[in-house]
């Protein structure tokens, strides 16, 4: 028997849809995404089709996956994968990676699961990025469930356990998978750590020791690549305003702006690697509580940072921002003279009083060498 309620967090069910696909289509800016995206199909005729649809999974195939498909022509140099062969097509799975897209990552995952004939995941998404009513309509037909986020601390005891018990009843039970990053927020520098509060949140509704009970969430890192990150110099410059001001906190327009530029912005190459399940090596892991969680977050990040792919701006980036040539013999000096321009490129367009050059620049560097970094010393 359920103790907890999930109708605040969970997705739309398929009775919920018709009703929400309504609701959605009166919005203005839907329109003109999905006039966009198929611009020769009529509204009315993308109003009848929703109807008829029954489930999130058949949303994904005749409208995220084509609209995916034909977005990935204008905003990469391609998307490729490795390592689906880890998992078994009967499995659920807890999907951990690291955090670079706001949308993109959980979309970018199904599609690719979606394309290779898997189940698509849910995805976790926090509640601070429900800024409009269609947003949430959006993400929960999209089989979104909502981590709910800056709570009181007395109702945060409760919500924590909610989403654990959700979790674990939707991999453990229903065989269904899930997404979520590696933790809360995106890693502004890169540098992709995962924190160890939502393993402990993982493993606060099971009934077995710590260890025992992420291992029966089927835990399978993955580890994302975009070769460029067009939210750069957006991230940069919070990294200012927040040395410059202590009490800085982005705005919902800032969010929606990042969400915007991430969504819109060039990534050129993109690859995702499947990590494999790592249940039998967090079986090993010995200690208490605190131990546990501190190695088995480890391990998750070793298994991201070691299958990387590392691009030509990644070993420049890494050479200009250590004053080295390590990798001087890998890219040409008109393929950093171009990084270079990119750069400063980036820098012009943030737009702040008193622009210090020099931070912003070194805060753009960081984006990109600490993905070598950490692959360095994952190998």
């Amino acid at each position: 028997m359920d103790i907890y309620n999930f109708d605040e967090i969970r997705p739309f069910n398929s009775s919920e849809l018709p009703a929400a696909f309504a609701e959605l289509m009166k919005n203005e800016v839907v329109q003109s995404f999905v006039q966009q995206i198929f611009p020769q199909v009529p509204l009315n005729i993308i109003e009848t089709q929703l109807q008829q649809i029954k489930t999130s999974y058949e949303f994904q195939k005749l409208f995220v996956y084509p609209a995916i498909n034909t977005f990935l022509k204008k905003i990469s140099s391609g998307l490729t994968f490795s390592g689906l062969e880890n998992l078994d097509k009967n499995k659920a799975y807890l999907f951990i990676t690291n955090h670079r897209d706001i949308v993109l990552d959980s979309a970018l995952l199904n599609f690719i699961l979606m394309h290779n004939k898997f189940n698509t995941t849910e995805i976790a998404i926090g509640d601070n990025l429900l800024i409009k009513d269609w947003i949430k309509t959006l993400v929960k037909i999209n089989r979104s469930f909502i981590i709910q986020r800056n709570a009181p601390i007395r109702q945060m005891v409760e919500i924590l356990n909610r989403q654990s018990a959700y979790i674990r009843q939707t991999i453990t039970e229903r065989n269904q998978s899930i997404w979520i990053a590696q933790r809360e927020g995106r890693a502004k520098d890169s540098n992709d750590v995962t924190q160890e509060s939502i393993l402990k949140m993982f493993a606060l509704n099971g009934t077995k020791s710590f260890n025992e009970n992420l291992q029966e969430l089927h835990i399978c890192p993955i580890s994302i690549s975009y070769e460029y990150d067009p939210c750069d110099y957006l991230k940069a410059k919070e990294f200012q305003q927040k040395r410059d001001d202590s009490n800085f906190k982005k705005s919902q327009a800032d969010d929606m702006e990042n969400m915007g530029v991430g969504i819109n912005g060039f990534k050129g190459k993109i690859h995702f690697h499947f990590c494999g399940e790592i249940s039998d090596k967090i079986a090993q892991i010995t200690g208490n509580k605190n131990e546990q969680c501190e190695q088995i977050a480890q391990l998750i990040d070793k298994n991201i940072h070691a299958n990387y792919s590392i691009y030509e701006c990644n070993k420049i980036a890494y050479d200009l921002l250590l004053n080295t040539n390590k990798y001087a013999k890998e890219y040409s000096t008109e393929e950093k003279q171009k990084f270079e321009a990119f750069i400063n490129n980036k820098i012009e367009r943030i737009e702040l009083e008193s622009k210090d050059i020099d931070f912003l620049r070194t805060r753009i560097l960081e984006m990109y060498a600490n993905v070598l970094i950490n692959y360095e010393k994952a190998h």
